[in-house]
């Protein structure tokens, strides 16, 4: 109600007309019937599906095991320090940060030759730390996970526990959201298609991962509407059957005052291949046209300028959306007591 009186407020003091009052809690919202599908233009490469050749190379927290093959009670364990160096026997600290476990037992057998005769090292890594994929969402054993070798997007879900099952209904079918289900590398959104992947078996979707590479597998039991942009509270809202978009962009209290109204985009169906339809909603305020019935897992994304292309629009909204849902995720799997953020991304 408080946010409803905030925009109809906005509304009647920048706007005259001499159309119908606008009320967000009308109910006579239309169905949406002007998506497009719009054609991703980062398809999977076909080097994601190989596997990395680069050999490990050792980082920080990484732990491991060093033995001079022959000497008593040499073996010992260690790891990285923050500065990139070990601390083993006699030697001083050395830079391994970058190396790889070959490069490792040379520069330790040239090291320790000053004290050892011919010394032969052994070089075994034990635990890693510098490397990691995060893996959450609706699974067994959500967590952070040491990315050691070669690990695929189906082999990770699978160290994770594989998609968590219903107590009472002993399936997956209603629990992962594999629509909205995604991956993000380096801050960009890669389309790989959960739904084939798990559902299919297309196994032209199981990439292999790379360091800091972020998996979420959302619950298909949330079902929420995403208000991102030019809004006043970008964030979530939990879905009603009688959402409309005038009622989610008053519920986050109303556009900024540079906010682009004719171009409100509404984005529908798998992040993989979306859909999208712009509305007016400058027209839906003074009463021109008729009031948006919203779905759930819609996003609504409210620009502070013009589109250019669908394509590009929606790529933006894409890219919007999984870096608001991938910091907010991550940031509750690291604190207890994140509280949250919410994203307004201008078009560039």
């Amino acid at each position: 109600m408080a946010a409803a009186a905030v925009l109809a407020g906005w509304l009647l003091s920048g706007c005259q007309t001499k159309g119908p009052r606008f009320d967000p809690r009308a109910c006579h919202a239309r169905p949406l019937t002007n998506l497009v599908t719009t054609v991703e233009t980062n398809a999977i490469c076909p080097e994601w599906l190989q596997p990395p050749v680069e050999p490990f190379r050792l980082g920080p927290g990484d732990k491991i095991e060093i033995e001079i093959l022959g000497v008593t009670g040499s073996r010992a364990l260690t790891f990285v320090c923050p500065d990139g160096k070990i601390y083993y026997d006699l030697l001083p600290g050395m830079d391994v940060w970058g190396l790889t476990l070959g490069q490792t037992k040379q520069m330790m057998e040239k090291a320790l030759a000053g004290y050892y005769r011919r010394p032969q090292v052994a070089v075994t890594l034990r635990e890693v730390e510098s490397k990691r994929v995060w893996v959450l969402g609706r699974l067994n054993r959500s967590g952070v996970y040491p990315l050691e070798g070669p690990m695929t997007v189906i082999e990770a879900i699978s160290r994770a526990g594989g998609l968590f099952v219903s107590r009472f209904t002993g399936t997956t079918e209603e629990l992962a959201d594999l629509n909205h289900s995604f991956l993000i590398r380096r801050g960009e959104f890669l389309p790989i298609n959960f739904q084939r992947l798990l559902r299919e078996g297309d196994t032209s979707q199981n990439i292999y991962l790379q360091p800091d590479d972020f998996l979420y597998l959302p619950s298909a039991l949330s079902k929420e509407v995403y208000v991102l942009g030019a809004v006043r509270e970008p964030r979530p809202l939990g879905y009603t059957d009688d959402m409309s978009l005038a009622s989610v962009i008053a519920k986050t209290l109303g556009p900024l005052p540079d906010a682009y109204l004719s171009h409100v985009a509404i984005v529908r169906g798998a992040l993989a291949e979306p859909k999208i339809a712009v509305v007016d909603f400058q027209a839906i305020m003074l009463g021109k046209q008729p009031d948006v019935r919203l779905e759930p897992h819609d996003i609504v994304y409210v620009p502070f300028s013009p589109y250019r292309t669908l394509e590009r629009y929606s790529r933006l909204i894409v890219d919007t959306f999984v870096r608001t849902v991938a910091a907010n995720e991550g940031g509750h799997a690291g604190s207890d007591q994140f509280q949250g953020i919410g994203v307004s991304n201008p078009i560039q």
